[in-house]
């Protein structure tokens, strides 16, 4: 039995917008605005990382060992992959696929519930060890000094996560909306514009990844 077909609504402008096109444009430069303020507000934890490594070279050493490097690298398999699916998404909403374009953004989705569950387990053996963030740091290690690194590990992977959380929140309103057809070849600006937002989610992992796993 054929699923039935989605039925596709017309798109109004805003009224403080003479076009589509017009509407389209403030939104993506909206959007690449949010992306460099978000850029800034990680940039300050990646010049904490900087400083405090350099501080305490050994220190960071031997604390990227208590990290599971397999976990990470699995976890940065499947946001690239997410981000595949989410360009998937876009270009195929682009072209009128919609129920394509829906499972690509479900399929988003399912990929970020796989990092969220796997960063969960990582954190839960971080805790049973007694490695927590700052001054509720009880473990024991080679260096007085672990909750620096562990500090910033959480800070800066957490924050990652909210965003991830987020970035779900929003793929699930486009899956809703899309389901309404009220997405297509004409109006596809939200789509778009949540796909820029994840492909920053993406990226600032990529970077995450080595620092914290791998150097």
């Amino acid at each position: 039995m054929n699923a039935q077909p989605i039925e596709l609504k017309k798109h109004e402008v805003a009224h403080h917008f003479e076009t589509a096109e017009q509407e389209f444009d403030a939104a993506k430069i909206g959007m690449w605005a949010f992306i460099a303020q978000e850029v800034l507000f990680f940039s300050a934890l990646f010049v904490a990382y900087a400083v405090m490594r350099f501080l305490h070279p050994d220190m960071f050493i031997n604390a990227s060992s208590m990290l599971s490097w397999k976990m990470g690298l699995f976890n940065t398999t499947v946001l690239i992959t997410s981000s595949f699916t989410m360009v998937m998404a876009v270009q195929r909403v682009q072209v009128n696929k919609i129920a394509q374009s829906i499972n690509y953004l479900i399929a988003t989705l399912g990929l970020a519930g796989v990092f969220m569950v796997v960063k969960y387990f990582e954190y839960t053996s971080k805790f049973s060890h007694g490695i927590f963030t700052t001054k509720f740091f009880v473990a024991e290690g080679a260096f007085e000094t672990l909750p620096i690194f562990f500090g910033l590990y959480f800070v800066a992977t957490g924050l990652h996560g909210l965003h991830i959380v987020i970035g779900m929140g929003l793929i699930i309103w486009l899956i809703l909306r899309a389901r309404k057809g009220e997405f297509h070849s004409e109006y596809f600006t939200p789509v778009e514009m949540v796909g820029l937002y994840w492909h920053l989610v993406d990226i600032v992992w990529i970077f995450l990844f080595p620092l914290l796993y791998l150097l």
